[in-house]
């Protein structure tokens, strides 16, 4: 811990800037996510049509997957090689982003449809005979389901901070670009700096602990 205060207290620029560029990856990937998923976990959760049961069994999946796996597979799509090389985004924030977003929405799909259908199946017939519009059907389901759609956003934040491999092959881990705590964590221990791989290991926790107990605080605010 002692060494952990030092580094932050130290004033060193290279160690702000990732943890700059650790949250700024992590909550863009995070809010797209939550953008794409929340929808989709809303549709999946209450649309009747041939291959739900499919997307939600892949939902479910997704939400286990290796993030190296996602790695590999976005390396593909972005190397020089790939179908997607001609955007020039490999080894970029970019491609971080895109890797942590594809760990996070199944996470943010998943944790939706539950709380979404946990509801009372009659809740969207009875708003419609009390006559209120589509959207404010949206609205009261979604108040509803707050504290799972919190919950659902603090499970894909949680993910991609912590996450490594995926950063590390499409990133990187290249110095004042693609380097985020995690990262960071492995190079240090590779050079056998463990009080500094510690020490950044207790920064990435406290930091992950930052932004959970204030949606935390959120969501109990809104459960009392």
């Amino acid at each position: 811990m002692s060494e952990a205060v030092h580094l932050l207290l130290s004033g060193d620029a290279e160690l702000y800037q990732i943890i700059g560029r650790t949250l700024l990856i992590s909550t863009v990937a995070a809010a797209l996510a939550m953008i794409v998923g929340i929808p989709i976990g809303y549709a999946l959760a209450r649309g009747r049509f041939p291959g739900r049961t499919m997307l939600l069994s892949a939902m479910n999946t997704g939400m286990g997957m290796p993030p190296v796996v996602v790695g590999l597979i976005v390396w593909l799509l972005l190397t020089r090689s790939g179908p997607l090389g001609s955007l020039g985004l490999i080894y970029t924030k970019e491609a971080m982003i895109l890797a942590q977003f594809v760990i996070a929405t199944p996470l943010v799909v998943g944790f939706t449809a539950a709380s979404i259908q946990s509801l009372p199946a009659e809740l969207p017939d009875l708003l419609y005979v009390l006559g209120a519009s589509r959207l404010r059907r949206l609205w009261i389901i979604a108040g509803e389901a707050q504290l799972g759609l919190l919950a659902a956003i603090m499970a894909g934040f949680g993910a991609v901070i912590s996450e490594v491999g995926a950063s590390m092959t499409v990133g990187g881990n290249l110095r004042g670009s693609t380097r985020v705590l995690t990262t960071a964590i492995v190079t240090e221990t590779g050079r056998g700096n463990l009080p500094v791989a510690l020490a950044l290991g207790l920064l990435l926790l406290a930091l992950s602990f930052g932004v959970n107990l204030l949606l935390t605080l959120i969501q109990q605010r809104q459960r009392s």
